[in-house]
């Protein structure tokens, strides 16, 4: 199983990105995907998180300017980000619980993508 993220760059405060994130490695069960972001020097956290049913649930600091969002159909999910402000810019990095029979799930992560925001 891998996933890749693509879409992060540089913007300037008040601007916006995409990050699109697909699983790939055969057929895929996915139960939730998730973004998660990483500042240098800092812990790694949760942005936003959606299940296989569409249920999302945001970080505080993000509510009102992120959207996340995933097609099960191409084993994607993205994370649409607005009104960008400099504390934004982080390795963001997009994972996936994937089912492996015998109902056991483990959790797999991409490589993560950088978004820098100019103030």
């Amino acid at each position: 199983v891998q996933l890749q993220a693509s879409g992060g760059g540089l913007v300037q405060a008040g601007g916006s990105l995409r990050l699109t994130c697909t699983a790939s490695g055969g057929r895929l069960s996915i139960d939730d995907m998730a973004w998660y972001r990483q500042a240098p020097g800092k812990q790694r956290n949760l942005v936003a998180r959606i299940t296989r049913d569409g249920i999302t649930n945001y970080a505080d600091f993000v509510t009102g300017r992120f959207t996340i969002s995933r097609d099960n159909a191409k084993n994607t999910v993205d994370l649409q980000m607005h009104s960008l402000k400099p504390e934004d810019t982080a390795v963001y990095y997009c994972s996936a619980l994937i089912q492996m029979g015998w109902g056991s799930r483990r959790a797999y992560w991409g490589k993560g993508t950088l978004v820098t925001v100019s103030s």
